[in-house]
C-alpha cells in the first residue's frame, strides 16, 4: 500500500499548526471585566453596589406610596414574616408603614447626596491639582494654601455649623461636603501631576511645541485619572456616612423626605421595642459602605500597572508566589 504524502512535508506544516497556539499562550491582555469576575470579593462588592444603585433610580417610583401609606392595623410589626406580607417583610414603623419601602426610597435621596458630592468634588479638585502640579511655581503655592485652610477644619464640624446658620437641605449639604472634599482630590492629583510634569514624553511634548493645556488634557489627566477614582470611590463612603451623620443629627435631611440616616435617628427611641427600625437602615449603609471600600481596594490594583499582573494569576501560580515570597524569608 502507498501512503499518501502532505506535498508540503512535516516542516511545512510545523508552523501554521503552532502558530494559532502560540497566539493563545500568548492571549490578549485581560480586560478589567475578566479581572473584576476573577475577585470574588471584588465581584460580590461591584453587585451590591449595582442593586443599591437599580434600587435608587427605579425603587422610589415603584414604592414611593408605599412608603407613605400609614395603617395603623400595622403598628410595629416584627420583620422576616410571611404572614405580612412582601411589601412588610423588613417590617413597619409606628405609623404601620413599610420599611422595606422607606429604606428604598431612601437609598435615592442618600444616593443623591453622596454622588453629586463626590462628582463635584473629583472635577474641581482634579482639574485644580493637575493645573498646579504642572504649573508649579506660585500657582502651586497659593493652591496648597487654600486647601491647607480648608482642611484645618474639621468637615463635619463646618458642615455642621453651616446648615446650622442655613437651612438644611440636600442641596446644601451637597455644597458644603464637595466644597470641604475639594483639598483630599487637589493634593493628591498636584502631587501626580508635579511627577509627570518632568516624564520623557512631557518634556518631547512640550519640546514639539504641544501647548500646556493639550499636554495636559492628551498626556496627564489620563495617567492620573486612575488614582483619582480609586480616590473617589473611597470618598463616596465617607460622603455617606457624613451625610447620614448630619442627618442623625438633626441637621441633614429633613421630613418628609428620607435618608437612610434619619430613618436611623428616627428608629433610635424604639430601639427596645422595634430595633428594626435603626438596625435595618444602619445595616444598609454599612453594608454599602463595604462594599465600596472592598471596590476601592481592588481599583486601586486593577489600574496599577505594575501590581495589575497579580489579579491575571491563577490559583496555583498566586499560590507558588506566595510559598517563594515565603522561603524568601
Amino acid at each position: 500500500m502507498t501512503q499518501t504524502m502532505n506535498p508540503q512535508g512535516p516542516q511545512a506544516e510545523g508552523p501554521q499548526a503552532k502558530e494559532p497556539r502560540n497566539k493563545q499562550a500568548r492571549g490578549s491582555k485581560p480586560s478589567m471585566l475578566h479581572l473584576l469576575l476573577r475577585d470574588k470579593v471584588a465581584t460580590v462588592a461591584a453587585a451590591v453596589l449595582a442593586v443599591v444603585a437599580l434600587t435608587a433610580i427605579f425603587g422610589p417610583p415603584l414604592m414611593g406610596e408605599l412608603a407613605t401609606k400609614q395603617d395603623l392595623m400595622f403598628m410595629n410589626k416584627a420583620p422576616f414574616d410571611p404572614a405580612n406580607g412582601w411589601a412588610y417583610f423588613l417590617g413597619s414603623d409606628s405609623l404601620g408603614r413599610s420599611v422595606l419601602a422607606r429604606i428604598v426610597v431612601a437609598t435615592r435621596t442618600t444616593m443623591m447626596v453622596a454622588v453629586p458630592a463626590v462628582a463635584i468634588a473629583l472635577l474641581i479638585g482634579s482639574l485644580w491639582g493637575v493645573w498646579a502640579g504642572y504649573h508649579r511655581g506660585r500657582r502651586e503655592t497659593v493652591s496648597m494654601r487654600i486647601a491647607d485652610v480648608i482642611m484645618s477644619f474639621p468637615s463635619l464640624l463646618l458642615a455642621v455649623v453651616v446648615l446650622f446658620v442655613f437651612s438644611p437641605s440636600a442641596a446644601n449639604i451637597v455644597l458644603i461636603l464637595a466644597i470641604t472634599r475639594i483639598p483630599i482630590y487637589l493634593r493628591t492629583a498636584r502631587a501626580e501631576a508635579a511627577e509627570l510634569q518632568s516624564r520623557t514624553f512631557v518634556d518631547a511634548a512640550r519640546t514639539f511645541g504641544t501647548k500646556p493645556n493639550a499636554i495636559i488634557a492628551r498626556h496627564v489627566i489620563p495617567v492620573v485619572t486612575p488614582t483619582l477614582l480609586t480616590l473617589a470611590t473611597l470618598e463616596f463612603c465617607f460622603v455617606m456616612l457624613a451625610e447620614s451623620s448630619l442627618s442623625f443629627l438633626g441637621i441633614g435631611i429633613q421630613p418628609p423626605e428620607v435618608s437612610w440616616g434619619l430613618l436611623v435617628a428616627q428608629g433610635r427611641q424604639y430601639l427596645q421595642t422595634a430595633w428594626w427600625l435603626s438596625i435595618l437602615p444602619g445595616l444598609a449603609i454599612v453594608i454599602t459602605a463595604v462594599a465600596a471600600n472592598a471596590l476601592a481596594a481592588w481599583l486601586r490594583i486593577a489600574t496599577d500597572p505594575a501590581q495589575r499582573w497579580r489579579l491575571a494569576l491563577d490559583k496555583r501560580s498566586a499560590k507558588a508566589l506566595k510559598t517563594i515570597a515565603k522561603d524568601a524569608k
